[in-house]
């Protein structure tokens, strides 16, 4: 199971582990519902509850990850909070938009960041699995692109191209979930023999 309900995840998640030899799901496909608090202080610690929770509910294989980006300027910020941070009206833009205005002033070499993915397969018995992928990039002055989601149009992967503008395969090949998830994909090749 692909434990998230987040589209934009479950799309890069089906694109990552195309060809594995096993049948990938979501929650609503099991209708299952189920919502669980991220308390962990770190992704691996919030990955590998997700990925408990699901397999039990599921009796099968969950792969779950947590991710956020980094950004040295902010002391690390907002780190495992990403996808909560600012107020918790506000969505991908308005969380964007509140980064960029926490930035406002720091020149563009001191904008140094990266996203970070902890991937964690979970298996109905408690046992968890975990897989890390990094990427390094700097946080540009204004959003553009239309690819992706999160801070993907602020994410500068080299001097002029945002993390939205890359077709999906360009991201797919250097983004921190692709690595994660490539180096779970082999755990599960493992798995299945």
């Amino acid at each position: 199971m692909l434990a998230t309900n987040n589209p934009g995840k479950v799309r890069e998640f089906r694109r990552l582990l195309a060809g594995l030899p096993f049948e990938l799901v979501t929650p609503a496909d099991l209708g299952i519902s189920l919502d669980v608090p991220e308390t962990g202080s770190t992704y691996a610690e919030n990955a590998g509850l997700k990925a408990r929770a699901f397999a039990r509910a599921a009796d099968c294989l969950a792969l779950a990850d947590d991710s956020g980006i980094e950004i040295d300027a902010l002391d690390g910020r907002p780190g495992v909070f990403s996808a909560r941070y600012g107020d918790p009206s506000l969505d991908d833009e308005g969380r964007t938009r509140h980064l960029l205005d926490e930035l406002q002033g720091v020149p563009p070499h001191l904008r140094t960041a990266r996203y970070r993915a902890l991937v964690a397969i979970g298996s109905p018995d408690g046992e968890v699995a975990l897989f890390e992928g990094v990427q390094e990039g700097r946080i540009a002055d204004a959003p553009r692109g239309d690819g992706g989601f999160g801070y993907d149009p602020v994410f500068l992967v080299d001097e002029t191209r945002r993390q939205s503008e890359l077709l999906e395969a360009e991201k797919d090949a250097i983004s921190h979930r692709g690595c994660a998830v490539r180096a779970a994909a082999g755990f599960l090749r493992r798995l299945a023999g």
